[in-house]
């Protein structure tokens, strides 16, 4: 029976209310309604480039600011409103249930003053826009990397991408703390240390700040997902400070132009309605200048809370700016003030920001998936998939030693790049598999035979007869990812069970069984569990979401072109016992200071594969660790320096990484901390002296502001986070 459809609507009055409460059945049928129709007319910018401000000289902030004073001074309340409400209309946006962000949404462009709006697009694993954007691994697999200045590369490539599509405001700059594995959107931060959500965070806005304003987000303690929308978020001072805030400061020390506050309440207040994080932190105590948008939809409930908090901008349709906002302080329960600040605020961003593209950068829209840009898709999936288990040497695979090869498991066909459904959905011009790359990389000499399934019974000979079995196996954006109850069914969401399904772990069974010649390969956005299954691999690689490019590069890595240097951004624990609470359905939660690595080093837990592991197929040796002082000032630097080997056959790049622990402290601190790193190229047989120079300023504890223990302290560095692997040496702070 055909299903029954809704009565034509007059799109063009759905109300944002409306929309709020629309069964998603209907939106879509609305969506369909508009697009037979011919659709509705894109929210093109109308104010071209910069507008008004693409003849101003190059100001400094102070001097943007100024300049924001006089335009504001000038403009009516209706102007002024005007700069903190989306030019998007609702028809306009309806579409979006089919197909998210196809082109800018923009928020304050004023035609009349020839001031140009904000024009935002998404990310972070590629610009949304379009169907040919470059798709890059995502975020936690770019956190493997452990390279700030690859990551400032990508920035660059999705800052041209996104001017190139219209764009000039990219919001896919997420440092979230990825508190608990099974949080849905995992793939979109860049792990479980605040240290390297901070340096990989500034990184990437440093690369896309050459070509658009970058907008942080989600501000804050945004770290799960089906309840985001209700979850109140209680929390001790100094865990806020030191590890859910510490990264949201670098960003806003580095520069970045806009943050976007958080879905979830914060000690009672919803985040976009918060003045103690959008005025007393944010602005107050970190002098940010930029201007402060809303999560989507559900960012902003009452306007007047949201424009007193400091919430500068309504997004992505208005409904509590707007002309209520306008009545508000007409009426005089809004104060004028708090929307001069605000419309001073976001012009002066755009002042600042409007030097970019100055010096001869054009964005023709062929940038958008060039060559050039694929190219570094492919490279940043080969410095990300992390090798975790390669008993034998068996890998690399020697490809004149090959004759038959066989592919197994649905991922191994599946294009699987990581979110399908939400705001990070990216629609690239085509997806390498790992079928397609090992296909072609191992070429006509090689026979390669791909089944979904194997069967112990039926498929005996061709497993045992095979020189290596490449099992593809994880998650897919059914099984995590973006949860949107309001604009998409199906699921996805926080995770209800974090190890592999019945089907991928029969496959390894049944294979492991047969022959010792196997391969696991993981994909998925966060950690997945491996006890006690890997017992019985040969070798283990997690490659995440690999982008558009992930088949190929995992051929290169398979066949040794690539050596593999990547490295766990988080723990993979052997059992859910080791992890912090989670209940996806809580509507009350406390964070504290111990997750991740924090917590299993302080319970002395065995897991299966350590925050920072991650294996070569060569080998490096650590020695000589030395402090050039035993006793440093506290307003000094630590200067620490040891002697890194390349002790194995091939060229490779090892992650050198410094940890500090805390000895005889007054007050509770982490066994370790993470403190900094150095990827360090070394060829076969080359030693290099590591140096690293360390602000004691580091070391700092909150109490009421950061502050730095006199005492004993001690430096780890090693490989990895695992304590066995650090060598140490303790010094004292005076």
């Amino acid at each position: 029976m055909e299903k029954e459809r809704v009565s034509p609507i007059d799109t063009s009055k759905v109300t944002f209310k409306e929309l709020l409460v629309m069964p998603i059945e209907t939106r879509r049928e609305l969506a369909n309604q508009i697009l037979e129709k011919g659709g509705v007319v894109p929210n093109v910018a109308k104010v071209e480039g910069w507008g008004r401000f693409d003849n101003l000289p190059d100001l400094t902030y102070p001097e943007a600011i100024e300049e924001a004073k006089k335009i504001v001074s000038q403009m009516t309340l209706r102007d002024k409103v005007g700069q903190m409400t989306p030019n998007t209309t609702v028809e306009q946006y309806i579409p979006a249930c089919l197909k998210y962000n196809d082109f800018p949404y923009i928020a304050g462009e004023n035609v009349e003053l020839n001031i140009p709006g904000s024009k935002f697009t998404d990310g972070p694993a590629g610009i949304v826009m379009g169907y040919k954007s470059t798709a890059f691994p995502v975020s936690m697999a770019r956190g493997a990397t452990w390279d700030p200045q690859l990551e400032t590369r990508v920035g660059e490539v999705m800052g041209r991408e996104a001017r190139a599509l219209g764009a000039n405001l990219f919001g896919g700059v997420c440092v979230n703390m990825l508190r608990h594995p099974a949080w849905g959107r995992s793939q979109e931060t860049y792990g479980e240390d605040p240290r390297l959500l901070s340096k990989m965070g500034v990184a990437f806005i440093e690369g896309l700040q050459k070509h658009v304003m970058a907008c942080v987000k989600h501000f804050a303690l945004n770290s799960m997902e089906n309840m985001r929308y209700k979850v109140n978020v209680e929390i001790d001072e100094r865990s806020l400070r030191e590890l859910y805030l510490a990264q949201f400061k670098a960003a806003i020390d580095s520069g970045a132009a806009a943050v976007m506050s958080a879905y979830n309440q914060f000690r009672g207040a919803y985040c976009g309605e918060n003045p103690l994080l959008l005025t007393q932190i944010l602005r107050d105590e970190w002098g940010f200048k930029g201007f402060v948008v809303s999560d989507f939809i559900h960012g902003l409930y009452d306007g007047k809370r949201g424009a007193e908090a400091g919430l500068d901008i309504e997004m992505p349709i208005g409904g509590n700016y707007g002309e209520n906002l306008i009545a508000l302080a007409e009426k005089g329960e809004v104060d004028e003030k708090y929307i001069d600040a605000a419309a001073i605020r976001i012009i002066s961003t755009k002042i600042f920001f409007s030097r970019l593209g100055r010096n001869g950068e054009e964005y023709p829209e062929t940038v958008v998936g060039s060559k050039e840009h694929t190219r570094l898709a492919r490279e940043v999936s080969q410095k990300s998939t992390v090798l975790l288990k390669n008993n034998n040497n068996f890998l690399p695979l020697k490809k004149e030693e090959l004759k038959k090869v066989v592919v197994a498991g649905l991922l191994a066909a599946t294009p699987n790049i990581g979110e399908m459904k939400g705001s990070s959905r990216v629609h690239p011009p085509y997806i390498v598999t790992p079928l397609m790359g090992l296909t072609t990389g191992l070429g006509e000499g090689v026979e390669v035979t791909y089944k979904e399934a194997l069967n112990r019974e039926s498929d005996r000979h061709l497993i045992k007869e095979a020189d290596a079995v490449i099992m593809v196996v994880g998650l897919t954006s059914n099984d995590e990812g973006e949860y949107i109850p309001h604009w998409s069914d199906g699921p996805g969401g926080d995770r209800p069970y974090l190890g592999l399904n019945k089907k991928d772990l029969e496959l390894i069974d049944t294979v492991t069984s047969l022959t010792s010649k196997t391969v696991v390969v993981m994909q998925g956005g966060g950690m997945i569990l491996t006890h006690p299954w890997d017992e019985k691999v040969t070798s283990l690689l997690m490659q995440w979401y690999g982008g558009m490019e992930g088949g190929n590069a995992l051929c290169d890595l398979l066949l040794g072109k690539i050596n593999p240097s990547a490295k766990l951004p988080l723990t993979i624990v052997k059992e859910p016992s080791q992890l912090p609470y989670f209940n996806k359905d809580a509507q009350e939660v406390t964070y504290d200071y111990y997750h991740g690595y924090f917590l299993t080093d302080s319970r002395r837990f065995e897991v299966s594969y350590p925050f920072g592991f991650g294996l070569s197929y060569t080998t490096y040796g650590y020695s000589n660790l030395v402090v050039d002082s035993e006793e440093v000032a506290v307003e000094g630097t630590l200067k620490v320096s040891l002697d890194v080997e390349n002790l194995g056959t091939v060229d490779g790049e090892e992650v050198v990484q410094l940890y500090i622990g805390y000895l005889n402290s007054k007050v509770v601190r982490h066994k370790k901390d993470l403190k900094e790193w150095q990827k360090v190229p070394l060829k076969r047989g080359e030693k290099r002296r590591v140096t690293f120079e360390l602000p004691i300023s580091d070391l700092a504890y909150w109490d009421e502001k950061f502050v730095v223990e006199k005492g004993s302290y001690e430096v780890l560095v090693g490989p990895s986070s695992r304590q066995e692997e650090l060598l140490s040496v303790g010094f004292k702070v005076v």
